[in-house]
């Protein structure tokens, strides 16, 4: 039997290859990777049973497990193609963008002043080692993370951030969220990352802020109670010690 190989069977395996690379990226570091290394193997064996030995007992039980198996990597793997989708649908490129002015209404941008005063109380805390946990609300709505905490609507300012994450404070351990620019909700509470990456000197609040930036689009400002570094969580990358300079840099660059 003759095997011909055509240009249509190689822009196939191209593709095949590059979605099983890009997955393997998003899994790489997190829990899921064995069942990914698994499910692949098995893949494979099915390939070589069904097609290539054409073993038709074998082959057809192996197909029902398949089909039924689809489902249960769905459920496996919700929070990684949530995370997936989350990134394929950010406005990073002309055709989400296109379709993001038809189906989403423009968010309200932070203004130049409200970035000040965030960055004024970052550093401020930074210097007095003073723990605190801001997430900003970008496309994704923030809802279900704002409920958990206590509704303030106040306009943002260095003063109140600063005494809300004050020691003492009954809001200061939970998450502050900022959205349309307003603080809205304190002492909220944030999903926290399954990573495997994550430093094991990084705290409670890194691993809260990179969850959050896994499961939405929102920017996650950590100031840390132990070092007062200044750290940015975005897209699931955490970028640690960053100075007043930087932080003002990334917030003008990704929420205006």
């Amino acid at each position: 039997m003759r095997f011909e190989l055509r240009l249509i069977d190689v822009i196939d395996i191209v593709l095949v290859a590059y979605l099983l690379y890009k997955t393997y990226k998003v899994l790489n570091g997190t829990t899921a990777i064995r069942i990914f290394i698994g499910v692949l193997t098995f893949v494979v064996v099915w390939l070589i049973v069904t097609f290539t030995f054409q073993m038709q007992l074998l082959g057809a039980i192996m197909n029902q497990v398949v089909n039924v198996g689809v489902i249960g990597l769905i459920v496996l793997f919700q929070d990684e193609i949530r995370q997936y989708l989350n990134k394929l649908g950010s406005r990073n490129n002309i055709i989400t963008r296109f379709f993001g002015k038809i189906f989403f209404s423009e968010e309200d941008e932070i203004v130049e002043s409200e970035i000040m005063q965030i960055v004024i109380a970052c550093r401020n805390m930074s210097k007095e080692k003073v723990g605190a946990l801001i997430v900003i609300k970008r496309e994704m709505s923030l809802n279900s993370v704002e409920v958990t905490g206590d509704t303030v609507n106040a306009s943002i300012n260095s003063r109140l951030i600063e005494n809300i994450f004050f020691k003492n404070s009954p809001l200061h351990d939970g998450a502050m969220v900022i959205a349309n620019s307003k603080i809205t909700s304190v002492g909220c509470i944030l999903p926290v990352t399954h990573s495997m990456n994550v430093p094991k000197e990084l705290g409670l609040r890194h691993r809260a802020a990179l969850g959050i930036s896994e499961k939405t689009d929102a920017l996650a400002i950590i100031v840390s109670e132990e070092t007062g570094r200044i750290s940015v969580a975005e897209k699931g990358d955490l970028r640690i010690d960053l100075t007043p300079k930087e932080l003002e840099t990334v917030l003008s660059t990704n929420t205006k």
